[in-house]
């Protein structure tokens, strides 16, 4: 049987995630220097990495790479954060996470996938396919 979360530690995580979406990158990562998981992940399985790469915010994505996020940790629908930059187009998140090594094949659609559906040759030819 399990515990119900606390509402304390629900509301922190809350917030957490919102600081990803929203890019506040100095305040985020003031949560992961102080312990917080930098593959900390919400209901849905979006890490920290997933919601800041989703949202464009590459300061953000650079910083938790650089504190250990996953960069091709995949989500409960599995994708990945670059499929998912290439879904919205954000082309300065797509390359802080291909230089963080994120595999473009990686996930169900994977960013190549995702490339192919919205006819994107300049990022099949960055991720080196055709």
């Amino acid at each position: 049987m399990s515990e119900a979360p606390d509402p304390e530690v629900v509301e922190l995580a809350t917030k957490i995630f919102d600081l990803a979406r929203q890019g506040q990158t100095e305040a985020l990562v003031a949560y992961v220097d102080a312990g917080v998981p930098a593959n900390l992940t919400n209901d849905r399985g979006d890490s920290l990495l997933m919601l800041a790469a989703y949202h464009g915010h590459a300061d953000a994505v650079s910083a938790l790479l650089e504190r250990g996020a996953e960069a091709d940790r995949i989500n409960d629908r599995g994708q990945t954060p670059l499929a998912g930059a290439v879904f919205k187009g954000e082309d300065a998140v797509i390359r802080v996470l291909l230089a963080a090594g994120a595999d473009p094949s990686a996930g169900t659609p994977s960013a190549v996938d995702t490339a192919r559906m919205f006819a994107k040759a300049e990022l099949l030819d960055l991720f080196g396919v055709h």
